[in-house]
């Protein structure tokens, strides 16, 4: 393997004791924070106690010129964020798709190429891929993600799971790694499978959360009421990719807003790709979008997978972008997140673990307005993974005050065009520069 350094880093793991001139988002500033003269955002000068943030305030220009103080830094209106959170991924499958040849297209062939290829894989072979993966997203800037591991075995735990954990202890005090158990929605058509299955996952400890694959091919309305109980009573929040295909008829997001609401369900339920949303009658899919406002959920998009998976043939060009209406979830209260998913395996041959990169390919794919201050709290809010109780309404606006000092510097970029020349950038880690390198 090869070692690179993607971005720019210094030399020395310095320790700014503050950062002065940050071009901080819209939706990250207090509500009345002042404006400069091109009705943008005036910039913030921030002020770091060793691995936090203490303090937030408006640009202090002097007239004097005079120099910064002793270790302050100048940022002279550089993009800053929060260092993001990536909320669905699959590093179990990733780096694959040069072993796998041609997949027929669309979301089944890519399934039925994965299958062909787990056969083969080891513990070794996952840990290589995966830690590839943890390392790019490290130098990219992230520190919470989100991973789905494949769960086939209705009698056992996966290969892939426990080395998924192994990694999540490995990388704690750097990033924080979650794992899902993406099971087939029929493995919990069986109450006591259904309860075992949730206690495998509750065993695992802090961090494992239960999830399935809902589609239409699979539907079993009695199997999704039996998942959520028995999260209920191993007391584990829940993630599903629900409704990934251009069906109308698609069920899956409906469904578990009803049984959560039956059931006082009290976690919190992130319900993924959700494609069929966009193809349904207008005013049915606003109607839905209402009752998700009233429930503990978050809805993630998956912009570059999808628009590679939906409508897929062989031969013509796709008609339909596959994305979700995220903003209409969005104008609802929705929390609403944007996740790299899949990357250089059969179901996405591309991506790079990278959510500036996907931010692109989301502005282009549903046309967003506004992306640095309007829709890059889609790429940084972790507590829209938290449960219920925890400040995760997205009605409240987050402050960086007392956070941890974890933040990406965009030098080259402004926020009319960004997340173009976003690739340039340094990363703040606990109060330090961090230099990171990607194998």
């Amino acid at each position: 393997m090869t070692t690179d350094t993607p971005f720019p880093a210094p030399a020395a793991e310095t320790a700014p004791r503050r950062l002065l001139g940050a071009r901080l988002p819209a939706w990250l500033l207090p509500a009345q924070w002042p404006a400069a003269s091109s009705g943008q955002p005036a910039w913030a000068d921030l002020t770091l106690d060793r691995d936090r943030i203490a303090a937030i305030a408006p640009h202090a220009v002097s007239s004097t010129g005079a120099a910064p103080q002793a270790g302050d830094e100048r940022l002279d209106g550089a993009l800053v964020l929060p260092c993001f959170v990536d909320a669905h991924t699959h590093l179990d499958k990733a780096y694959t798709v040069s072993r796998l040849g041609q997949a027929e297209p669309g979301l089944l062939g890519a399934i039925e190429a994965m299958v062909a290829d787990r056969a083969h894989w080891t513990a070794a072979d996952v840990r290589t891929r995966a830690t590839r993966g943890l390392a790019r997203a490290w130098a990219h800037g992230t520190r919470h993600l989100r991973t789905h591991v494949d769960w086939t075995e209705a009698d056992g735990i996966p290969l892939a799971w426990p080395v998924l954990r192994e990694l999540a202890q490995e990388w704690r005090g750097r990033l924080v790694l979650e794992q899902v158990s993406l099971m087939k929605l029929p493995m919990f058509e069986d109450p006591a499978r259904a309860d075992w299955l949730a206690r495998q996952v509750a065993a695992t400890g802090e961090g494992a959360v239960l999830g399935a694959f809902v589609h239409s091919t699979n539907w079993n309305e009695n199997a999704l009421r039996h998942l959520l109980q028995a999260a209920q009573r191993h007391d584990l929040d829940v993630d599903l990719h629900v409704d990934e295909e251009l069906q109308p008829r698609a069920q899956g997001l409906a469904a578990t807003a009803r049984i959560m609401r039956e059931l006082g369900f009290e976690g919190r339920v992130v319900c993924g790709h959700i494609c069929a949303l966009a193809v349904q009658d207008h005013d049915s899919a606003l109607r839905l979008l209402d009752e998700i406002g009233r429930l503990p959920i978050t809805l993630i998009a998956l912009p570059t997978t999808n628009l590679l998976l939906q409508d897929a043939t062989t031969g013509r060009t796709p008609r339909t972008r596959g994305i979700t209406l995220i903003k209409e979830a969005r104008a609802r209260g929705i929390p609403v997140l944007l996740a790299s998913d899949n990357v250089q395996d059969p179901f996405c041959r591309i991506g790079n673990f990278d959510p500036a990169e996907l931010m692109g390919t989301a502005t282009l794919a549903a046309q967003l307005e506004r992306p640095f201050d309007d829709w890059s709290d889609s790429l940084c809010r972790s507590d829209w993974l938290a449960r219920p109780g925890a400040a995760s309404a997205p009605a409240a606006r987050p402050t960086l005050i007392g956070q941890p000092a974890d933040l990406v510097v965009f030098d080259e970029a402004d926020a009319w065009s960004w997340p173009a020349h976003a690739t340039p950038r340094r990363v703040l880690r606990a109060g330090r520069w961090r230099q990171a390198s990607v194998t």
